[in-house]
């Protein structure tokens, strides 16, 4: 499963609550027969109206004629094109000049594309720079004459000095002269080319400092990244300042090697961030010892800070438990009004220690405190939730849903809710309450129509949008996307570039916009994602996306939740590349192409190229052994698991046997994908009678569970997203 936590100030590790000793159950605020109260169903919802002034709103881009060619291919859109461009009465003609023009240079025809681009800044200022650095580029295709090249782009280098096309000119005109090189480096250290630069140096002479500094800022996205941060942190320590430790350590922070991020992180600036990320990643590496260092630096240093709350919790979970007591009684005195939250997450391990020393008394009431003190946490909605399935495991599904029901109204927010609800939901149909189950269905559909909880409520509500036993045979209507949306981060220029899908000048241009890369404002994140999914940076661009929901500063938060109302996020989070060829191989093997598309997310995040630690390859992470297996059953030659058409080929053809060896099922066919038909079998052996539902929270692989969720999460999504009839069925329940 390639899902991972990066960019939090603060690395939030699970409480770890024990099983829970409390006793008779506390007092709840009603039973399952009694009336359903109406705010319980309308207090808010996820996907309200856009409303917040002071959030940030994603435009769509300005409809137009060559708007509405960008997600064509240059062979679809060509006629169009030049017809455009050829029309002195369009007001599209010269974007459509600049758009073929540009294709034309990617098909190697020079003369045409510098026809196309005489006199173009004329009619098109803003695009000016660019003009010039395909002009320069149309010359150097030509190859009838090397001097006009060379003048078109010290033209470009005179004109445009200081803007990022500059750095293109100084590094076709530094292969000839290495002045230009260095003049890359010195004006534009952030620019691809300046690390192009950076690294053929280092091949001819190794280990210099400057260029590995440039690369360690600048070249997080190279796969050789960690290579480079290595050779630099060999450097002598009194050969970097603490600024350098800084951006050392957050490379190595970004890449999960959490060890030298956290020995760096400590000779990098005083920062509350900083020391508390010494501590953290000398705590993941198991450095114990050290990590305490860490962490007593930090409260030291900043005893009010936030990050010092949440050291002190750390503190306490590498000392021992005497020691550790103290610790979080310091989080309870002088955090409490705060941060609510430390204050919960600090009772909770305070039980646990208490429980270890037969304190069972003391760590009652602790855990009490967390529900009267700080009931809407999410430690408190963990400790809820665990109570509830401790009980349902003994059969008392009235005392399960008394303990599940209150998440509904104290933890909305909290990543449990979705599946409290549901559960809900399930627990009071079971109990005979029939219009109570339904009310609660629907407010998951309402509240959290994202969650994969939805998508059972959806079909336990009988609406038609796919279950385990039919989802295989669905054929919804997919519509294509509307047209781009504007990046919310950057300049006119580079959303310019972004609507005429220029994406790799885009990515080229945002390595120089954006600055902030260590602290990111939510807009500049989210025009980060879109900018890396326009280059087929899948993984990281998702990631990007999806982490925006970790945001703790209020305001961030609340631009956030104001992003996620709106169907172009969604569409940037569920993306549908590869659609042409999933959709043709899924018809072949009679598959519900939102599955198929939904596994893939699931499995490689769309990046074809990608390997697992055992060998599963490419975007359906097939093993090359399977791969053989089916090459062997199908008379399959000549095939590469890297190249996409290949894969999903066979990657779908495996998910059709899976699905034959378990009748069409769904759940059973996926869940076998991931966990294997052995296992599988094993489980339906031992536990087959049982509730779907049970079936899936009892799946005993941790990794399957998450998977088989996340899969038809994903599909629910492309179905709500992608799909005008479930689309609007969901609507027509809120």
């Amino acid at each position: 499963m390639l899902k991972r936590r990066r960019n939090q100030v603060l690395v939030v590790a699970g409480s770890g609550l024990c099983a829970l000793l409390l006793g008779a159950a506390l007092p709840m605020t009603r039973s399952p027969g009694s009336p359903l109260r109406l705010d319980w169903l309308t207090r808010w919802t996820a996907i309200a109206p856009w409303q917040s002034t002071a959030a940030l709103r994603i435009q769509a881009v300005p409809t137009g004629a060559v708007a509405a060619l960008v997600s064509q291919t240059p062979t679809q859109r060509a006629e169009k094109l030049q017809a455009l461009a050829e029309d002195r009465n369009s007001p599209d003609r010269a974007q459509a000049r600049y758009l073929l023009a540009s294709d034309l240079i990617r098909q190697g025809r020079g003369e045409a594309a510098v026809a196309l681009l005489e006199n173009l800044e004329q009619d098109y200022p803003l695009m000016a720079p660019y003009i010039a650095l395909q002009r320069s580029q149309a010359y150097s295709l030509a190859g009838g004459s090397p001097q006009k090249a060379e003048a078109a782009w010290k033209a470009l280098l005179d004109q445009y000095p200081q803007e990022p096309v500059a750095a293109e000119a100084l590094y076709v005109l530094g292969q000839k002269d290495p002045s230009y090189w260095d003049r890359a480096i010195a004006d534009f250290p952030a620019h691809p080319r300046s690390v192009e630069i950076a690294q053929t140096r280092l091949r001819q002479k190794p280990g210099q400092p400057e260029l590995l500094l440039l690369i360690a800022r600048h070249g997080l996205y190279l796969k050789n990244y960690l290579t480079y941060l290595n050779q630099l942190a060999e450097q002598p320590p009194a050969s970097l300042t603490p600024e350098d430790w800084e951006a050392i350590a957050f490379g190595y922070w970004e890449k999960q090697a959490y060890g030298e991020a956290g020995r760096a992180y400590a000779r990098a600036p005083q920062t509350p961030r900083n020391l508390y990320r010494a501590g953290r990643g000398l705590q993941l590496a198991e450095q114990t010892a050290a990590a305490r260092q860490a962490y007593q630096r930090l409260i030291q240093t900043f005893p009010e800070a936030e990050e010092t709350a949440t050291g002190l919790i750390r503190l306490a979970a590498v000392s021992d438990a005497k020691a550790a007591v103290p610790y979080l009684d310091q989080v309870l005195d002088r955090f409490a009004d705060q941060f609510p939250e430390k204050a919960a997450e600090a009772l909770i391990d305070k039980a646990e220690i208490l429980d270890s020393l037969n304190s069972r008394t003391s760590a009652q009431q602790a855990r009490q405190s967390v529900l009267s003190q700080y009931g809407s946490t999410e430690a408190a909605a963990e400790l809820r939730w665990q109570q509830a399935q401790r009980l349902a495991k003994t059969g008392d599904l009235r005392g399960a849903w008394q303990w599940a029901q209150p998440i509904t109204e104290q933890n909305t927010t909290s990543e449990i809710a979705p599946q409290a609800a549901f559960w809900v939901g399930k627990w009071a149909e079971r109990l005979g309450n029939a219009q109570e189950a339904r009310s609660a269905f629907r407010f998951v559909l309402s509240n959290y129509p994202e969650s994969y909880y939805a998508w059972r409520s959806a079909n336990i509500l009988g609406l038609e949008v796919g279950g385990f036993d039919t989802v295989r045979s669905l054929t919804p209507e997919v519509v294509k996307a509307p047209q781009r949306f504007d990046l919310l981060a950057g300049s006119d220029v580079l959303r310019e570039l972004h609507r005429l899908g220029q994406d790799q000048d885009a990515w080229t241009r945002w390595q120089i916009e954006f600055t902030n890369s260590m602290e990111p404002t939510v807009a500049e994140q989210f025009t980060d994602g879109i900018v890396r999914l326009g280059v087929g940076d899948n993984l990281e661009g998702l990631f990007m996306i999806s982490s925006l929901a970790w945001r703790e500063n209020p305001e961030d938060q609340k631009q956030y939740q104001a992003l996620r109302k709106q169907p172009a996020y969604w569409q940037a989070l569920y993306p549908f590349p590869f659609r042409e060829t999933i959709e043709k191989q899924a018809q072949a093997n009679q598959l519900n192409p939102l599955l198929v598309t939904a596994l893939i997310r699931q499995e490689s995040r769309f990046e074809p190229a990608i390997e697992s630690v055992v060998g599963a390859t490419g975007l359906m992470q097939v093993m090359p052994e399977t791969a053989d297996w089916i090459a062997s059953q199908t008379k399959w030659k000549g095939y590469s698991l890297a190249k996409p058409e290949d894969n999903i080929k066979f990657g779908t053809w495996y998910l059709d046997h899976t699905h034959e060896e378990y009748d069409n099922n769904s759940l059973l066919a996926v869940a076998s994908y991931n966990a294997g038909p052995g296992s599988v079998a094993g489980w339906l052996k031992e536990w087959g009678g049982r509730d779907v539902d049970e079936f899936v929270e009892g799946i005993p692989f941790p990794e399957t569970r998450g998977y088989v969720k996340s899969v038809f999460e994903n599909y629910w999504n492309y179905a709500r997203i992608y799909s005008p009839q479930i689309a609007e069925l969901v609507a027509s329940q809120r």
